[in-house]
């Protein structure tokens, strides 16, 4: 895990360089400190995914390149089997799986996510955006605005994803959703 966040640092790094960007730059872009910016390069820190989706983005690269260093190239449709997804496990509370990391200029990043249960409320996120939220399995507390949401499968959520919002699995038992970033 540690040897798969120095790579994608170092890739990340490698883009603002060559884009001529300063360590600042990025940090005000993506809305963070300067030095947990530089952490995220150094490999030193887990980047969330929103983070790396937004990093993608300024780069205007696919998240594919990011993850797996290796350019996207499918244009009409790609195919991710049952568990083959690109395991992007960039915060501690959840684990993402990217669905379409080979799919060029995509306009939404798709993802399940799993949360496992904790006895601590969890910390709250924000990227740029929107985010659509369907629950496959188990419940589902969302943090969002001074809001507290319980969602059960089949339910879901839209909404715009500036706003802090954060995950937390209920009943003693993980919660699996489908997470579409736009």
């Amino acid at each position: 895990m540690k040897e798969k966040m120095k790579e994608i640092g170092s890739r990340i790094f490698e883009l603002r360089d060559l884009s001529e960007i300063s360590v600042e730059e990025m940090a005000e872009y993506l809305n963070i400190d300067a030095k947990i910016y530089k952490e995220y390069e150094e490999g030193k820190s887990d980047i969330p995914a929103s983070i790396l989706y937004e990093i993608a983005h300024k780069f205007n690269v696919d998240m594919g390149l990011l993850l797996t260093g290796e350019e996207t190239r499918m244009h009409i449709f790609t195919i991710t089997r049952k568990g083959k997804g690109a395991a992007v496990e960039r915060r501690k509370q959840y684990k993402y799986e990217n669905l379409a990391e080979k799919f060029i200029h995509k306009k939404a990043e798709p993802f399940i996510v799993t949360v496992e249960p904790k006895d601590e409320i969890p910390s709250k996120n924000s990227h740029p955006g929107q985010e659509f939220d369907y629950v496959l399995e188990g419940t589902l507390k969302i943090y969002i605005h001074n809001n507290e949401i319980i969602l059960n499968e089949g339910d879901s959520i839209f909404y715009d994803s500036s706003y802090e919002h954060a995950m937390e699995a209920l009943n003693n038992k993980p919660a699996k959703f489908l997470a579409i970033v736009m």
